[in-house]
C-alpha cells in the first residue's frame, strides 16, 4: 500500500481506512470507559472520548506511514491519544493543583513507551482511585503494539525524549496560576541551549503535541527505518511541526481562554505582527525539515491540513480578528491548504 501523496489522495484513505478504524477503537475504550466504578474518573474519561476525538481521527492519519500495518499504527495512536486526552481532562478538569499528581498520572505515557515497564498506580497522588484497569489497559495496548515493530530500539531514546517534553510541560501548566510562568520559564532555560532560537512560550507549545511520536511509531513498521531518519523525523517535527500545530490550536482558543481566564501561549506575543511572523517561520521551517524526509509529499500535506483544518474553524469566524492571520497563513500553505480549508469549512457548515 503507497503513502498517499495527493490531498485527494489523503482524503479518500481518511474517509475509507483512518476514521472507521479508529471509530472502532474509540468505540471499544467508551466501552471500557463506560465501566470505571469511580464516577469522577468514569466522567473524565467518557467527556474526554467525546470531546477529543477529534485528536485521535486526526492522528490516525500517520498510521498511513506504517502502509500494509496501518491497522497496527492506528491501534496504538488512538490508545496513546486517548491517554493523554484522558489525563489533560483530569489535570484540567478536576480541583487538584498538586504537580506530583500530575507527575504519577503522566508516568502512564511514559510507561505507555516502554514495552518493558510495570504499571504502577498512576493515581496514587489524588483521592479519586479505582478505574477498573482502564488506565493500565491502555498503558498495555501501546506497549503491545511496541512490541511487534522491529525498529522499536532505534526509535525509543527518542520517543522517551519527546514524551518526556509533553509530560514536564503538563506538570508546569495545571499547577497554581501564579506558578505556571515561572515554571515554565525555569523549564525553557534548562533546555534552551540546545535548541534553534525560541522563546519560552514558543518551546512549551512545541512540546505539547504528541505528532512526533505517532510519526516515529508508523514509520518505524518499516524493516529499513534507520536511527539516523530517526533523528531527521525529530529534528523536523521538534519543535517545528510540533510548534506549527500546537500554536494554532491555542491561536483559536485565544478568546475562549481569555473569558476562562486560561493560559494560552498565543497571549505572549508582544503584538499581532510579531506573533504572524512567528507563525510564517513555524511554517517555513515545518515545510523545510519535512521535505527532506521519505514520504516528504505526506509529510508537507499534514502542514497544509493542519492549517486548513485549525483555520478554517468556526472559532476564527466567531473572532474577526483573527481572519486576516487565517487568509494569510492559508495564502502561505498554497493550493492543498487552501483545498483542506474549503473542504473542512464546507463540511462544518453542514453540521
Amino acid at each position: 500500500m503507497a503513502v498517499p501523496a495527493s490531498p485527494l489522495g489523503l482524503v479518500s484513505e481518511a474517509h475509507f481506512k483512518v476514521l472507521p478504524a479508529v471509530r472502532s477503537c474509540l468505540a471499544t475504550w467508551t466501552s471500557q470507559a463506560k465501566k470505571i466504578p469511580n464516577s469522577e474518573l468514569r466522567r473524565q474519561a467518557l467527556a474526554s472520548l467525546e470531546t477529543k476525538k477529534f485528536h485521535c481521527e486526526g492522528g490516525g492519519l500517520y498510521g498511513l506511514l506504517a502502509q500494509n500495518r496501518w491497522s497496527e499504527a492506528i491501534n496504538f495512536i488512538v490508545a496513546y491519544q486517548t491517554i493523554s486526552d484522558y489525563l489533560d481532562n483530569l489535570c484540567d478538569r478536576s480541583t487538584s493543583l498538586d504537580p506530583e499528581d500530575f507527575r504519577a498520572l503522566h508516568e502512564s505515557l511514559l510507561h505507555a513507551l516502554t514495552p518493558e515497564s510495570t504499571c504502577t498506580n498512576y493515581y496514587r497522588a489524588r483521592d479519586d482511585q479505582e478505574d477498573g484497569g482502564y488506565l493500565q489497559s491502555l498503558v498495555n495496548t501501546c506497549q503491545a503494539s511496541l512490541r511487534q515493530i522491529p525498529n522499536y530500539p532505534k526509535i525509543a531514546p527518542t520517543l522517551q525524549r519527546l514524551a518526556s517534553y509533553y509530560c514536564d510541560l503538563q506538570v508546569h501548566k495545571h499547577v497554581r496560576v501564579e506558578e505556571r510562568v515561572p515554571r515554565l520559564k525555569n523549564w525553557f532555560s534548562r533546555h534552551q541551549s540546545k535548541l534553534p532560537d525560541l522563546s519560552w512560550y514558543e518551546f512549551s507549545a512545541s512540546a505539547g503535541s504528541t505528532l512526533g511520536v505517532f510519526c516515529l511509531v508508523s514509520s518505524a513498521f518499516d524493516h529499513n527505518f534507520s536511527e539516523d531518519l530517526t533523528k531527521q523525523v525529530e529534528r523536523s517535527y521538534f519543535p517545528w511541526v510540533q510548534g506549527l500545530h500546537i500554536l494554532l490550536d491555542y491561536l483559536i482558543d485565544q478568546q475562549e481562554d481569555r473569558t476562562n481566564g486560561d493560559l494560552n501561549f498565543c497571549f505572549y506575543y508582544p503584538n499581532k505582527d510579531e506573533m504572524m511572523g512567528r507563525f510564517r517561520h513555524f511554517l517555513e521551517q515545518a515545510t523545510k525539515s519535512v521535505a527532506r524526509l521519505p514520504h516528504a509529499r505526506f509529510h508537507g500535506m499534514i502542514n497544509q491540513a493542519l492549517l486548513g483544518v485549525y483555520l478554517s474553524d468556526r472559532k476564527v469566524r466567531e473572532q474577526p480578528e483573527l481572519r486576516p492571520i487565517a487568509q494569510t497563513l492559508i495564502k502561505l500553505g498554497g493550493r492543498p491548504a487552501s483545498f483542506f480549508y474549503w473542504s473542512r469549512l464546507g463540511i462544518s457548515q453542514l453540521t
